[in-house]
This record gives C-alpha cells, sequence and structure tokens, in this order.
C-alpha cells in the first residue's frame, strides 16, 4: 500500500471516527462536543482553541477531506477504545484513521509495541492499517 494511497484513507477516515464517536455517544450533540474538547484538553491530545457545539462536531463529521482538526478524531479514538462496547472501524478508510490516530496518541518503539498495546478486540480489525500507519510515519521522521 503506497503511503499516498494510506495517507488519502486516513484522510478521508477522520470523519468517519466522529460519526461513530457520535452515534455511541449517550449525550446530545453539544455535549459529546464539549466531551471531546474537554477530554482533548484533560488527555493531552490537543489544545483546541475553542470548546466547539454539536453544529461545528456535525460538520466535522462530513468532512470527508479530512481538515477538522486533528485533536478531535484523536480524542475520539481515545475515547471509543474506552467503551464497553467494543467499536472497531466501519471500513477501510476509517481503519486508516483509526491506526493514525492510535500512534499519534501515544509513543511507541516498534509496530510490534504498539499492535501489543492495542485492545485485543482491535488487534485483527487494524492488522493492515496499523502496518501501513507506522510505514508512514517512519517515512515522515527520515524528512
Amino acid at each position: 500500500m503506497p503511503q499516498d494511497d494510506f495517507y488519502t484513507k486516513m484522510r478521508a477516515g477522520l470523519s468517519a471516527l466522529l460519526r461513530q464517536w457520535r452515534s455511541l455517544g449517550q449525550a446530545d450533540a453539544d455535549q459529546l462536543a464539549l466531551i471531546l474538547a474537554e477530554t482533548a484538553r484533560v488527555a493531552k491530545l490537543g489544545t483546541p482553541d475553542a470548546t466547539p457545539n454539536g453544529a461545528t462536531l456535525e460538520q466535522w463529521s462530513q468532512d470527508t477531506q479530512g481538515e477538522m482538526p486533528l485533536w478531535a478524531p484523536r480524542t475520539a479514538v481515545f475515547l471509543l477504545n474506552q467503551m464497553p462496547a467494543r467499536p472497531t472501524p466501519q471500513s477501510d478508510e476509517e481503519a486508516c484513521a483509526w491506526a493514525y490516530c492510535w500512534l499519534r496518541n501515544r509513543s511507541f518503539e516498534s509496530l510490534d509495541a504498539a499492535r501489543t498495546a492495542l485492545p485485543s478486540h482491535l488487534v485483527e480489525p487494524l492488522a493492515e492499517a496499523l502496518e501501513a500507519a507506522w510505514r508512514d510515519q517512519q517515512g515522515l521522521r527520515l524528512v
């Protein structure tokens, strides 16, 4: 899988992470946006300039170009990984975004360490995407 192909899929899949968070979250859109922003701040996954409202979260959820701030999907992955429902990616694009955010959220010494740290229900669904995300991340380090 070429890096450009991975990156394109990853960018397209970021909004799917937000849609999944919105569909599984048990609150209205404004509350989910607040939870996302506050979690990003507390977990140090990003520093939102302002707390988005539900309409902004909806807009980001439809953004197929992946132009929303990266803290939002990174935080969605953080929260999705903790849900008892054990959600998994629903598409190849979402799996690429999930794997990319997983690697951005934590520091791993190796691909094996990143794979081992995954929640068990995500090991298989993210297997290929995690390898592609790792190759992409390592390629960026060479620049």
